[in-house]
């Protein structure tokens, strides 16, 4: 089944997971789905996050598929195959952690690790209609994560529910605070709606979903949310090429990934520098933005996803991540939440924007939200 590498039967009774093919399990090759490192030796202790479930009880149920290298958005994977989207077979299952939205969203496991560079998580959270959280950076330990340097990227969890992103949170964080993840939200929530470009049955899900769920809300418009995308870009293009531009000497890469390490190659220290600005004016802005709000809520991905065969034929994906990659430059803990569309028999997804920190007050209000929406 392509939405496994490799299927394992690894640790306690617990809970079911899955853990994506960047990630250390000790004894098993991590070959980030990649034909150029089929031949890597298997790895010769588990990954911090692995242990630590490990350690709690968890079940490893298989290494999950994912684009090649981390570094795509469709989740089309040529070499080990593209896993199935659970909402709609004929479209994407979003990338790069597709195997492990897929896996839980078909369930089989209960929750699954991915990771999230530049909406990774997120994105096929969306795509494949269940829930996926990109922690504060620096909140989940990347030790035995590939690529071993990242300003950027998070690990974290998917599931089918919030009582399950919870306790997956807590079994891979050190200092996770499971009350304040589960208090309940019975007081007035105050949420900033961030403008932005999106289908508008997607922009009326979402301000209805407010609605719903009883918040006071009011637009926001965050100064630098374009720029943030292309820097975004660009320093995602420096970091994936130095820890994997090697490999295009291999000629085993997939043609996509071939391309676009070429071009990654060519990012200038210029453009790096202009990121970095970037990174700082755009922070500020958030963290300024939620001075006055509990969250920041706003599409995961401003369309549904689209069909395999418009990816194959060449229809432009990168603006599947507008949304999502700001986040990722900012370090703000996000989490996409299924969210019901008007007319649609698919579900698109709702983003949940924190303060960096506190992932647990966005598990919470998150938990408030799944409960309005399933009403």
């Amino acid at each position: 089944m392509n939405e496994f590498i490799q299927t394992l039967s690894l640790g306690g009774a617990g809970p079911s997971i899955a853990i994506k093919d960047t990630i250390d399990i000790a004894g098993y090759a991590t070959t980030a789905a990649s034909r150029a490192l089929a031949d890597t030796p298997p790895a010769d202790q588990h990954a911090e996050v692995v242990a630590r479930l490990l350690d709690a009880g968890w079940h490893i149920v298989g290494k999950a598929n994912m684009h090649e290298l981390a570094f795509g958005m469709t989740g089309i994977n040529d070499y080990t195959g593209t896993p199935q989207n659970p909402q709609d077979a004929a479209r994407i299952p979003g990338g790069s952690s597709s195997g492990s939205a897929a896996a839980v969203g078909l369930k089989l496991a209960d929750a699954a690790l991915g990771t999230d560079t530049g909406g990774s998580i997120r994105g096929p959270a969306a795509c494949c209609g269940v829930i996926g959280l990109k922690p504060t950076y620096g909140r989940v330990s990347r030790r035995g994560v590939a690529p071993r340097e990242s300003t950027l990227d998070c690990v974290g969890p998917f599931a089918r529910d919030m009582r399950m992103i919870v306790a997956a949170m807590q079994a891979i964080t050190a200092n996770f605070d499971l009350h304040a993840a589960q208090a309940p939200q019975t007081g007035m929530c105050n949420v900033g709606i961030v403008e932005v470009d999106a289908t508008p049955a997607i922009l009326g899900a979402v301000a209805r979903a407010a609605n719903q769920t009883g918040c006071n809300a009011r637009t926001v418009k965050l100064t630098g949310f374009a720029e943030a995308f292309e820097a975004g870009l660009a320093i995602i293009n420096v970091e994936t090429s130095q820890a994997f531009g090697h490999l295009v000497a291999s000629g085993k890469l997939g043609a996509d990934l071939d391309a676009r390490l070429r071009a990654a190659a060519k990012t200038t220290s210029a453009q790096r520098d202009a990121a970095e600005s970037v990174r700082r004016q755009f922070t500020a802005a958030v963290d300024h933005a939620l001075e006055s709000v509990d969250v920041l809520i706003l599409p995961t991905l401003p369309a549904l996803p689209i069909t395999l065969a418009e990816a194959r034929s060449g229809t432009s994906v990168i603006g599947m991540s507008s949304l999502i990659r700001p986040f990722n430059l900012s370090g703000h803990p996000a989490l996409s939440l299924p969210l019901p569309v008007d007319g649609s028999p698919l579900k698109a997804g709702l983003q949940i924007v924190g303060r960096k920190g506190a992932d647990e007050q966005v598990c919470a209000i998150a938990a408030r939200f799944e409960a309005a929406l399933a009403a």
